[in-house]
Order: structure tokens, then sequence, then C-alpha cells
């Protein structure tokens, strides 16, 4: 019982990232209708800012709050530059600018801060929470910040103006555009939260997988997996998706015989496959009728 409530919990801990990638990868698609492959990458580049600040002895928080910046800036970038050009081409040219982004992303990090892995510092600690050989602190910490995030994104997008005017943009951008919300700059917006929503995943991650110009592919196909499952149209199906992803990953690789670390990952493949066969709109998605 022990060892299952130990899994559990990590679960949960890995399940957070997971929840923050997802909800990254959840609203870029409500934007633009296509899933951001390069959205690890950007989370990764993100981490290597901050790693690179407190090198250069910014206290964490500190560095943690520029980076979010940073990111934000740099998300509405990309999307003015690159994919709004993009807006009306076809999907798979939108695909390439996607790969395209992810190899410039990848090559520009390991050019800067070459390959070698590195290590990252947590805020929270390594001890034991609260005495609790089941979790740690950084664990805890994790869930923590993922909780806090959540709950700001929901007040957010429930009682503020421009939350309002972001979920109508993404919900029916025709009526959206007729009583004056800017749709072109919501998706901008968007664009840019998704981008520091996925940079504080990585920041999270990086104590845990260490830091490195590849450390974000695995979790990026777990964050498609909770996506998936939870329903691309859905913020609180990601959530829910990214947490059921952690702590099937875990259970699986500790209960299920020849599993183990090594397969994991094909798990999380296996579960978008399933889930994409009997229900294609995932757990919360809503399926999307078009008037022919």
């Amino acid at each position: 019982m022990e060892l299952f409530t130990n899994q559990v919990l990590a679960g949960i801990a890995t399940g957070a990232i997971y929840a923050c990638m997802a909800l990254a990868v959840v609203m870029i698609y409500q934007a633009i209708d296509h899933l951001n492959f390069a959205q690890g990458e950007m989370a990764m580049f993100s981490t290597f800012i901050s790693w690179q600040l407190m090198q250069w002895g910014v206290p964490y928080w500190a560095a943690f709050v520029i980076t979010l910046a940073f990111s934000f800036a740099a998300g509405i970038a990309i999307e003015r530059i690159l994919f709004k050009p993009l807006t009306k081409a076809p999907v798979l040219t939108n695909v390439a600018g996607f790969i395209a982004l992810f190899a410039i992303i990848n090559s520009s990090a390991g050019l800067i801060w070459d390959f070698t892995i590195k290590q990252y510092p947590t805020p929270f600690g390594s001890a034991p929470f609260l005495g609790s050989q089941l979790i740690s602190t950084h664990q805890a910490g994790m869930i923590g910040v993922t909780i806090l995030l959540l709950l700001g994104l929901y007040f957010f997008f429930q009682y503020t103006r421009i939350g309002l005017a972001m979920r109508a943009a993404a919900s029916v951008p025709e009526s959206a555009r007729l009583v004056g919300i800017n749709t072109s700059w919501m998706i901008a917006l968007g664009w840019g939260m998704a981008t520091a929503i996925g940079s504080i995943a990585g920041m999270l991650i990086a104590p845990v997988v260490f830091l490195e110009p590849n450390m974000m592919g695995g979790v990026l196909i777990y964050g498609f997996a909770a996506a998936v499952l939870g329903g691309l149209t859905s913020p609180f199906g990601a959530v829910v998706g990214g947490f059921l992803v952690g702590v099937f990953e875990n259970l699986a690789g500790t209960y299920i015989p020849g599993v183990g670390n090594e397969l994991k990952l094909p798990i999380a493949l296996a579960l978008i496959i399933s889930v994409l066969v009997v229900k294609p709109a995932g757990l919360f998605g809503r399926h999307i009728v078009k008037r022919v």
C-alpha cells in the first residue's frame, strides 16, 4: 500500500508538469486550431534563460519572474512574425512552420549553451515533505505552483474583461469581431500566455530531468497525451488529463510487467491512440459541429 501511495503521489507531481504543458498546448490549439510541436522547445529555451540569469547572480524567484516576462513577449513575437502571416495557409504549411521553429530553437540553445547536461536548482529543496518519505518538498512545490497557476487562470478567464474577450475570440471569433474585440491580438495574447505557462513547466521539471536542449521532448509528448485525453477544446480537461497521465504512467511502470521506465513513453503514445479511437473529442472536449 505504501508503494502504491508513493507512486500515486509521484504521479500527481509529474502530472502537474504535464498539466501545465497540456494547458499551453490547448490554449494555442484553441487560438489557431493547430498543435504547437515547438511548445516543448520554447519551454526549454525559457528555462535556459532563467538558468543563465541565475549564473549571473540573479536570485531564483527574480529570474523566474523575468523569464515569465521574456516568455510572454517571445510568444507574442513568434505569433506576430511567423504565424500571423500563415493564418489562411494550408495545414501542412503551419506544420512546417512549427517544425522549423522546433529545429531553430533546439539548435540555437545547443549553440549558445551546448548540449552538456547542467544542474538546475530547486527553490523548494529535495528533503522529505513534512517529514514524509512519500513525497519530496520539490514535488510538493511543483503541485503547489501548478494549483496556484490554474486558480489564477480560472479567475482571469472568468472575471476579467481581457480573459472573457480571449474566450470569445477563441470560441466565436466572428461574433467577437462584431462586438469590437480585436481577435488578432487576443490570439497573440494567448500565444504569450501559453509560452509563459510552458516556461513554468520547464523550470519546474528541470531539477528532475536536468537541463539540456532535448529535455522537453518526452514531456511534450506526455503533454499532448494529456491534452488529447482531457480534450483539446477544454482547458479544464487538459489539466485533469495531465494529472491522470502522470498517475497512469507511474502505476503502469510499477505494476505492468515489462514496462519499467523504458516503455513509459510508448504507453503515453498508446494512450493517445486509444482515446482518439474511442472518444476523439477527449473526456471533457466538445464535438465541433460545422454548418455545410
